[in-house]
Formats: C-alpha cells, structure tokens, sequence
C-alpha cells in the first residue's frame, strides 16, 4: 500500500533554471540539459508508478481508452485554419488560442474544491491508491497545472495559452472572447450511475468528463502545433511561432500526467467493490463502463456534428465579408474534412 503526504506530492524536480518567457514566470522549469520538466511531477510521477504496479499486481489495469477514440474531422481543420490566416482572416485562431486558455484557466477550481471520500461507498481500503489521495493533493495539483498560482505570480496553462497567442499576434491584436460555459456532456438531469447518492455518481462522472475533455484537448493540441510551425505562416514573426509551438509542446507533456492519472483513477475503480443505496454491493466496473459507453456515444456521434455546424455558422459570415468571400468560402468548403464512421463505444 502506497500512501504519500501531500507534500511528496507536490515536489519539484531541481529545476536548473525556472520557465520564463519574455519576462512572463511559468510553472516548471528545465533540467541542466534544457529539457522542460513539468511542475509538481517528482513525487507526483513517483507515486502513480508505484500505484500503477499496485494496480497490476492486483490483476488490473489503467482504464483503456485513449485520444485516438475522438480522431475525426474538425472545424475548421488544420488545413481550413491555415487558409484563413493565409489571407488575413487571424480572429478564428486568435479566438481559438483564447478560448484554450480560458478552458485551462477554469481548471483551477480543482485546487479549491473539496470531493466527496469515495472511501465511504467502497469496501476495499483505498488509503494507499490514487483514489484515497484525491483530496489529499492529487486533484488540487492538477488545477494548479491548469490555473497556476497568480497570488505567486506563476502562470499554468492558462497563461502559456495566452503568451502563445500573444508571441504570434501581438498583444491586444483582436478583441477579447469567452468560451462556451461547459464543453462536457449535458447530462440534464439524467442518472448514470442510480446505484449510488449523486455525489459520488457526481465525482465518478467528473473524472470520467475530465479524461475525454483531455483526449480532445491533445488533438487540439497536437493541430495547433501543426498551424503554428506552417512555414508560410506568420512570416513576420517565424521564431516567435516556433516558440509558441514549443510552449504549447510543454503544456502537452504536462497533460500526459493527466491522462495517465485519470487512467489510473477509473482503472482502480473499475477492480472495487461499491457499497449501493439498497445495501447491496456491486462492482465498480459496471458503473464505469456503462457511464463512459453513453460518454463515447455522445463524444464520437453528438457532439462532433453540433460542434462543427456550429463553428461553421460562426466562420461563414466572416469568410463571406472578406474581400471575394464567396470564392474563399469555396475554397474554405473545399478542405472541409470528410465524415467519418463513428468509433464503437464497446
């Protein structure tokens, strides 16, 4: 059994020297060979290793599933984005960069909410899993990833986003957006997971939600790169777009501690046992996979066509206001990426 204080947690590596961008500090640091490392990933990397053993020792596994389950087509897609800074039309990836880092920016509510013990509904004992340490750090790091620490003055992704942004277009050069006000699954109201009081269903879905909005962040992620390092982009400032590039390859490697911990969350609970309402037991992979079925259902067939006839409706004025718009909204239709067959939620 792997139990961890909170500050093992929370340690650094010996940084060599702290992450700063153009006088802006940033979490993380690099190491004497300039490699980035990641804040809080010392005893944080330590301890999901040792309960990713534990976990297969017990005959379990980290949860499967993984980015490629929402790689589709996009709007707009990379080469869509790419055409409309070609000819002058930045606010679509401004706003893009924007709403990122607002997105990011809203994670660092983790690092102020107290979760309900999940302990009180498992029979097994959780102390020394990842899941016993959700309010003992785990959480609360990964919102401080997100949001940093501005009463520190050190920027998280959020900030990086925005410096980003800012090292491509200049500060200020359009005007300011907000992101949509959820971008995980409506539920309205619906019960998953019946078995057990909503709180619990309530956190077991948060980190079920968390784990997709990350798969779809990395390719969002992983397109931005692909438009920030375009060659004919950006001209003007071609080594302030591949620093930007690379600033947005940290915030990945960042990431990768996410998913591999929320992997490792819904892993072990997937081997438990649930206490349920009517006092009776059940076991914890029933009630993960048949929430993250609907999840992939809604992921993989809903979401991705209101989400792109929205981002059209809300690109087509603007391309058709630009000068020969009709010709560049043809063009634009043109690189629309073909539909693709659904993944299978099984």
């Amino acid at each position: 059994m792997a139990v961890y204080s909170e500050a093992e947690l929370y340690s650094d590596h010996d940084f060599a020297s702290l992450h700063e961008v153009h006088g802006q500090r940033m979490h993380g640091g690099f190491d004497a060979s300039g490699a980035y490392q990641s804040p809080r990933a010392k005893g944080r990397g330590e301890a999901i290793a040792a309960w990713t053993a534990e976990l297969r020792e017990r005959g379990g596994e980290l949860f499967e599933a993984h980015a490629s389950l929402l790689a589709g087509p996009r709007m707009p897609s990379v080469e869509q984005q790419c055409l409309l800074l070609a000819e002058g039309l930045g606010t679509p990836f401004w706003n893009s960069l924007t709403i990122t880092g607002k997105i990011e920016g809203r994670g660092r509510v983790l690092a102020e909410m107290q979760f309900p013990d999940l302990q009180d509904i498992i029979v097994e004992d959780i102390s020394g899993m990842a899941i016993g340490h959700l309010n003992k750090g785990l959480l609360a790091i990964h919102g401080l990833d997100e949001g940093g620490e501005p009463d520190k003055g050190i920027g998280g992704h959020d900030v990086m986003w925005f410096v980003a942004r800012d090292l491509v277009f200049g500060k200020d050069a359009y005007p300011d957006v907000e992101p949509p006000e959820s971008i995980s699954r409506p539920e309205a109201g619906r019960r998953w997971m019946e078995e057990v009081e909503p709180q619990y269903e309530g956190l077991m879905s948060f980190l079920m939600n968390l784990l997709m909005i990350e798969f779809r962040a990395e390719i969002g992620f992983a397109a931005t790169q692909d438009i920030l390092r375009n060659p004919e982009l950006f001209t003007d400032r071609r080594d302030a777009a591949e620093e930007a590039a690379e600033i947005v390859e940290r915030i990945r490697t960042d990431e990768e501690i996410h998913v591999e911990s929320l992997r490792l969350y819904l892993g072990e609970l997937r081997e438990l046992t649930i206490k349920t309402v009517a006092g009776e037991t059940v076991k914890g992979s029933e009630l993960i996979d048949r929430f993250w079925s609907g999840m992939v259902q809604w992921a993989t067939q809903e979401q991705p066509q209101i989400a792109a006839a929205n981002a059209y409706d809300s690109l087509k004025p603007a391309i058709e206001a630009h000068d020969n718009g009709d010709a560049l909204l043809a063009r634009f239709d043109a690189l629309t990426e073909p539909a693709t067959d659904a993944v299978s939620a099984g």
